[in-house]
């Protein structure tokens, strides 16, 4: 498993991934073609994947990730140290926190 500030990945093993995520086209990349993870709602820095792969959005109020690497990748972020990742694929779970009667997505 791998953290980058609220971001968790975590490796699937192939057979796990859903077979319509094998075939779903690809969450689009931002303007700098990187696929990202999680964006930062204050400083707008971004965790994301530069180079080959592709993300895809799987169902649900929180919208787990997956993400496919064929060939490994790196995540990147302005304050974080570079995570480099085998190829292969990974669920990305964004860390979320409890208010009274609800949860949230942890904002940065």
């Amino acid at each position: 498993m791998y953290r980058q500030g609220d971001v968790l990945i975590a490796p699937v093993d192939a057979t796990a991934v859903p077979a319509r995520a094998r075939t779903a086209p690809g969450e689009p990349r931002d303007a700098r073609g990187r696929m990202v993870l999680a964006l930062g709602e204050v400083t707008r820095h971004a965790h994301a994947v530069p180079g080959p792969g592709r993300l895809v959005r799987e169902p649900g109020p929180f919208g787990p990730l997956l993400l496919e690497l064929p060939e490994g990748g790196r995540v990147v972020h302005e304050e974080h140290a570079p995570i480099a990742l085998p190829k292969g694929w990974y669920r990305v779970v964004r860390q979320r926190e409890y208010v009274p009667g609800a949860y949230r997505i942890v904002a940065d």
